[in-house]
């Protein structure tokens, strides 16, 4: 293996916690993405195409923000089957996050997946050529990072 490149387990990363609430109450409020600015270190705020919501084939734009730049995505649901699973993907499969809820003795251990599949990772090497290592880096740290970050802003929103 060629020691520059990065396990292909490095481009996915899950963790869970334990929220003090059923299923469908923190599915109703993950899948909210008018919500994300409330937990999200990263994306300040999304808002739905009019008319959509949480359903599968919906889409929304995500409006991010770090200290040395702002960018917006273009979001598809994939999966939406309440008090189970909201999945969508960016930019066209460029990148996929999703949240799963599941009983967790009398509350719910919610899971946040992330993934940086093959077409992200080509059309970073596109758009910054020799950089390209450098910022999927940027990307995969963010995404090992916020996920912590993420889930316990979530908790607490959803006990508060």
């Amino acid at each position: 293996m060629d020691e520059t490149q990065p396990d292909a387990g490095d481009y996915s990363h899950a963790e869970s916690i334990h929220v003090d609430a059923d299923p469908r109450a923190v599915w109703d409020v993950v899948s909210d993405v008018t919500r994300t600015g409330e937990w999200s270190p990263i994306c300040a705020r999304c808002e739905w195409d009019e008319g959509d919501g949480p359903r599968v084939g919906a889409h929304f734009t995500g409006y991010n923000v770090k200290p040395d730049r702002e960018w917006q995505t273009r979001s598809e649901v994939v999966a939406a089957e309440p008090g189970r699973v909201f999945r969508w993907t960016v930019n066209g499969g460029r990148v996929y996050w999703g949240f799963e809820t599941v009983p967790d003795g009398v509350g719910t251990r919610l899971t946040e997946t992330w993934e940086f599949p093959p077409a992200g990772r080509e059309f970073f090497g596109e758009r910054y050529g020799e950089d390209a290592a450098k910022e999927i880096a940027i990307r995969v740290a963010d995404a090992r990072a916020g996920i912590p970050a993420t889930l316990a802003a979530i908790k607490r929103v959803v006990e508060g």
